[in-house]
């Protein structure tokens, strides 16, 4: 496996593993945070994925909090051309939606966050059919234009929105979006075939999954035995035992198998599995901490043969 990937047709270039910064001031407290990224670096990572609305969803937070503790990390002496921002717009209390002025005042405002002069991957991150898809195109490429942000990315959009923004973006010359946020894993795969995997492919779309461990239940955390009732159990551990059916059970078994064939852990397997997949350029997962960081980082030199992933496959379907 080539060590580096491409962000489409962006000439970007990273890492195969992306980090969610979603626990960043929420979970993960600023030292675990900075802890976490700095690991997360030495490992051979690179792209930080976080959003302006990130975590406004817990009591007493207002939004914004994951990208200032990125900012105030880069601040403290790291380099910030040895990290790839990837942010997104529409979720932040006050900044909701994706109007002109809203995404182009939203960026602004995350560019403060993270004391930084450019954002390198912008996402809409989810769609508006309350503004003019033609008005969302429009602000998303002046920022690009701007210098403001290198690459434009789409999430949680449907196959016929993303086809609409192409089209809106090719007849008024705007520049085109370069990456895909989907929810993707070895138990949700409903991309396959919701014509999301199509678009990716047909656009040249760099795939950058959501939820890639299924909210920790595919990295093994959740079993039958007191699943879920270990002190520190994340905030997400009910929805993970919500995958603990017959279904579940199958899957874990094969990545039981391959994970022990491979002396590696159950996470990384699942990584590598969705890294496998066409479009996937780089799966997103989250740590609290530097120990549950390894797992992840063990994913980037881990190749799993074609049988192993069929296997993993064939028991997800």
């Amino acid at each position: 496996m080539s060590n580096t990937t491409r962000i489409g047709s962006s000439g970007i270039e990273i890492a195969p593993l992306a980090l969610g910064g979603n626990v960043f001031g929420w979970t993960a407290d600023r030292d675990d945070s900075f802890a976490v990224l700095d690991a997360f670096l030495a490992g051979g990572g690179d792209l930080v994925d976080t959003a302006d609305g990130y975590s406004h969803w817990a009591p007493g937070h207002t939004g914004g909090e994951s990208e200032t503790i990125i900012g105030e990390w880069l601040a403290a002496g790291r380099s910030r051309d040895s990290v790839v921002i990837a942010t997104k717009v529409s979720t932040h209390p006050e900044f909701a939606g994706l109007a002109g002025d809203n995404v182009r005042a939203a960026a602004e405002a995350s560019l403060r966050r993270l004391g930084t002069d450019r954002i390198d991957l912008y996402y809409a991150h989810f769609d508006d059919p309350e503004t003019p898809l033609e008005e969302t195109v429009a602000a998303f490429s002046s920022l690009v234009d701007a210098g403001k942000v290198r690459a434009i990315g789409v999430s949680n959009y449907t196959a016929e929105r993303i086809a609409e923004w192409f089209r809106i973006a090719r007849e008024g010359g705007y520049h085109l979006p370069v990456a895909l946020q989907p929810h993707y894993n070895l138990v949700e795969r409903d991309f396959e075939t919701n014509g999301l995997r199509e678009a990716a492919e047909r656009e040249g779309l760099a795939v950058f999954p959501y939820f890639s461990l299924a909210k920790g239940f595919l990295a093994g955390k959740y079993r039958d035995s007191a699943a879920g009732s270990a002190p520190g159990a994340s905030p997400r551990a009910g929805e993970a035992l919500d995958y603990l059916d017959e279904r579940g059970r199958a899957v874990l078994a094969a990545l039981d198998d391959v994970a022990a064939a491979h002396e590696a852990p159950v996470a990384a397997v699942s990584l590598a599995w969705l890294r496998a997949q066409p479009t996937v350029a780089a799966p997103i997962a989250s740590a609290r901490n530097t120990e549950q960081l390894t797992a992840l980082l063990a994913s980037l030199s881990l190749e799993l043969g074609s049988e192993e992933i069929e296997s993993l496959t064939a028991a997800s379907a």
